[in-house]
């Protein structure tokens, strides 16, 4: 939740003066008409290294399919990059009727602003519920056209986004488009933002204590609110999904992650979701009871995986790697300061994988640990690895009448010699025995021997793994700790793309769009 005004003012400037190189009478600085061209030359990835341009570039579709809405698309003619020619079919401000995007080849969607699915429809579902479904079909791309462009999905209405693992969804910018970015490139435009009607602390209108406590979304201008009585709520699907580039500032300390839901109740299906170069968090989480599966976390600019606010969230199998140099800590549970709101935030995580640089920087930051755990919050841990050699492994902070709790089962940690940071109440020391090292198959002195940078080795697998069955029926059974059991275990491959953090073995590199 960190500010990085500063940082995506100067990206935005970057992109500003890039697309100021462009000529000819059909260019456009912003999303809305005429067509933009730049050389297929091919681009450079974050290595250096050339990039050839595709034998067979795309060519444009002929024009926009109908949708039921009755503003319909608007047609805002082509745009060009690296990979060919696309017809632009800009979404309207609000979807006011269940629509669906197809896949059409030489097609790119485009959000040029805020656009709503549906109208907000208060804290309880009622009749006035406007019931709009978004719809969204494998290998459909829709790119932010500007940097506040972001996708809310209001309460009373869904997201349907269901790809596969040869045709994800993405959502990228337009700078991924035109061939302009690296692998360092960031904050572009806004994100997905789901609002729910699952109970919320840490009130902008109402309160706990009446039940009546509802929140605003971070930075927006107008009214995006989110919160209610019901975790049973649904907010839709969304599967097999890219989420690039995101983060852009939309108000003062304020910016989306690529994926935010808030409030969403347990109804809501969330799995294969990957997070690539959000200038904040990889994805963020604001109360109500989200479920996860199958998370990747790539080059966050602030932590990995953000859970506040009185969630009660389950995850499992989860990559989280950071960028060199960049990055806070890869999980941040807190309640942000309201240490007597109820419910507390509690997090259940299991078989992830998280790792940080191992030999060139730390990424302390602000959270001064790889993970940090504080205020009205209580973390589940089990069946993980935390691979961070250069920096303090957990820090917790001692606030409130009852402090954050820690209770962790078959997790090995690699750390710096401190390994653990306690703040406010909690001493070091207290900080360890909470995790108990010597107890439940814990390791505070592990040392990894990961393959392919993620990929569990001998060290990993001699790891006893807990029952995470135990923890609830949400949690799949598993014989091992971390996120990839071994060579033949390939979840992540296909649906993610690829850069010089991470190599994912198959799928396009994050820097170009895919042809298929």
């Amino acid at each position: 939740m960190k500010s990085n005004m500063l940082k995506s003012m100067l990206l935005s400037a970057g992109a500003a003066l890039a697309l100021a190189g462009c000529s000819g009478a059909g260019d456009i600085g912003s999303a809305g008409s005429g067509n933009v061209t730049v050389n297929n030359n091919g681009g450079t990835s974050g290595g250096g290294t050339t990039t050839p341009p595709p034998s067979n570039l795309v060519t444009p579709a002929a024009g926009c399919p109908t949708i039921d809405d009755p503003q319909g698309l608007k047609d805002d003619g082509t745009i060009t990059g690296p990979t060919g020619s696309y017809r632009v079919c800009t979404l309207p401000a609000r979807i006011n009727r269940t629509i669906r995007l197809t896949k059409v080849t030489g097609l790119l969607y485009q959000l040029a602003g805020r656009v709503d699915v549906g109208a907000d429809g208060g804290f309880t579902a009622s009749a006035a519920d406007t019931n709009v479904v978004l719809n969204i079909d494998p290998g459909v791309i829709i790119f932010g056209g500007t940097g506040q462009s972001w996708l809310a999905v209001n309460r009373g209405n869904r997201i349907n986004a269901v790809g596969t693992a040869t045709q994800p969804i993405i959502f990228t910018s337009r700078d991924n488009v035109l061939g302009l970015n690296t692998d360092t490139s960031q904050g572009q435009w806004g994100g997905v933002v789901l609002m729910g009607r699952g109970r919320v602390t840490d009130c902008t209108t109402g309160s706990v204590a009446a039940g009546t406590c509802e929140r605003q979304t971070e930075g927006a201008a107008d009214p995006a609110r989110f919160g209610g009585n019901n975790d049973a709520d649904n907010s839709g699907r969304m599967s097999f999904v890219q989420i690039r580039y995101s983060g852009f500032v939309l108000g003062a300390n304020s910016e989306l992650q690529s994926l935010t839901t808030e409030a969403v109740g347990s109804a809501t299906i969330l799995d294969h979701i990957m997070s690539f170069n959000s200038s904040d968090d990889g994805s963020e989480h604001f109360g109500g009871s989200p479920n996860m599966k199958y998370y990747v976390s790539v080059g966050a600019d602030d932590d990995s995986l953000d859970v506040d606010t009185g969630a009660q969230m389950n995850v499992q199998f989860g990559l989280l790697i950071q960028r060199p140099g960049a990055g806070d800590a890869l999980l941040e549970i807190d309640s942000n300061g309201f240490e007597t709101d109820t419910p507390r935030t509690k997090l259940t995580i299991s078989n992830f994988t998280m790792l940080q640089p191992q030999v060139t920087s730390n990424n302390e930051a602000n959270d001064q640990a790889s993970v940090l755990f504080r205020g009205n919050s209580d973390v589940t841990l089990v069946n993980s690895l935390l691979i961070t050699p250069n920096n303090e492994c957990i820090r917790m902070n001692g606030s409130g009448a009852v402090p954050a709790t820690l209770t962790a089962a078959s997790v090995a940690l690699q750390c710096n010699t401190a390994r653990y940071l306690g703040t406010g109440s909690y001493t070091a020391a207290a900080v360890q025995a909470q995790f108990n090292p010597a107890m439940n198959n814990n390791r505070d002195t592990f040392t990894s021997t990961l393959s392919s940078q993620f990929i569990n080795g001998s060290n990993e697998t001699g790891v006893p793994a807990f029952n995470v069955t135990s923890l609830g029926t949400f949690f799949t059974a598993v014989s091992y700790i971390g996120a990839v059991s071994g060579a033949g275990d390939t979840w992540y491959q296909g649906w993610t793309c690829n850069s010089s953090t991470a190599n994912f073995g198959t799928g396009s590199n994050c820097t170009s769009l895919p042809t298929n």
